[in-house]
């Protein structure tokens, strides 16, 4: 028997989480975990998100959007957990049903030995991933121009870069690499470098982006702090998720003069494939920054741009999901 379970992960205004800790009497006391509970007959997903969170914390949910759902067996049963990310809801969180409340930064270590829910460990590195990926194009543009590019991108908020040189030998994407970090350096920028996984050790960035063609290939997860897989299929998503990489990109959405000939998925089908997804996924494929708010609508983690990061004006880019300013 499955049981289904939903989770909101309230984020605040400066991309911190609350975690919430079990109280004595209950099933894993002690336990740290994102509020939520058990799905009630005749409730929908988000129906059961509202009236849990009033329940356990005290507040009205004005905006939550779905993310992931994740199956894990635990010795009393197995569950499906939906989460949502919580943008903004009324009221201030109070521990109606908990020990302790506690808000959390994603880009910190939870302390050595904390006791987190199992189900909600592969949630808190997701919430480090930024809503917005960069892709290089400097094959087209030129490498000054391609640089200038990023440079002003990380200026507004640009976190997560992809190197997508696929017609540059190992040593001019190793020498991109230097060149980036040096303008970049101001910025806690993550460079992923599109290819295979001995490419992306030799060029010294923070991970490696794997090309669909390499998912049936490899037989587990490079050795590479950061791993994202380019997908296209609900097959690349299976495979993806089993060598374990960090977050998956799934397109193209829409007409994209990357990959003209490519048959666009269109929302309906990206939001269906990425539900069945425990992965992180971000949104690719004709998109620019004007379709961020409908691809977090869709659940995405966000969204991966090429051209769309030249194009995204003078506004800052979300280096996080901003949430409700709050405690």
């Amino acid at each position: 028997m499955i049981l289904p379970v939903v989770a909101g992960i309230l984020l605040n205004g400066r991309g911190g989480y609350l975690l919430a800790q079990r109280p004595p009497g209950k099933i894993m006391a002690g336990f740290w975990e994102f509020p939520g509970g058990k799905v009630e007959a005749g409730e929908t997903l988000r129906q059961a998100l509202d009236r849990e969170l009033e329940e356990e914390l005290g507040i009205r949910v004005n905006c939550a959007t779905p993310w992931m759902s994740r199956q894990f067996d635990y010795p009393h049963a197995r569950v499906v957990v939906s989460f949502f990310r919580v943008l903004a809801w009324s009221g201030t969180p109070q521990a109606c049903e908990f020990q302790k409340l506690s808000w959390f930064d994603p880009e910190e270590a939870l302390p050595e030995g904390f006791a987190l829910l199992p189900a909600n460990l592969p949630l808190i590195r997701a919430l480090s991933l930024p809503p917005v990926y960069g892709l290089t194009r400097a094959h087209e543009l030129g490498e000054e121009p391609m640089l200038a590019v990023i440079d002003d991108a990380c200026r507004r908020g640009l976190r997560l870069l992809q190197v997508r040189e696929k017609f540059w030998s190992a040593e001019q994407i190793a020498c991109f690499v230097q060149k980036i970090r040096q303008r970049t350096q101001p910025w806690p920028l993550r460079i992923l470098v599109n290819g295979d996984p001995e490419l992306a050790q030799r060029t010294g960035a923070d991970g490696v982006h794997l090309p669909a063609r390499l998912l049936e290939i490899l037989k587990g997860r490079p050795d590479l702090p950061w791993v994202g897989a380019s997908c296209h299929s609900r097959t690349e998503l299976e495979q993806a998720q089993g060598l374990g990489v960090d977050f998956a990109v799934l397109g193209p959405v829409c007409p994209t003069q990357t990959h003209p000939a490519a048959h666009p998925l269109g929302w309906p089908e990206f939001t269906a494939l990425r539900h069945e997804s425990p992965l992180p996924v971000y949104a690719i494929g004709g998109l620019t920054g004007l379709a961020l708010n409908q691809a977090i609508q869709q659940g995405a983690q966000g969204i991966a741009v090429m051209r769309g990061l030249e194009d995204w004006a003078e506004e800052k880019i979300p280096s996080h999901l901003c949430g409700q300013e709050s405690v």
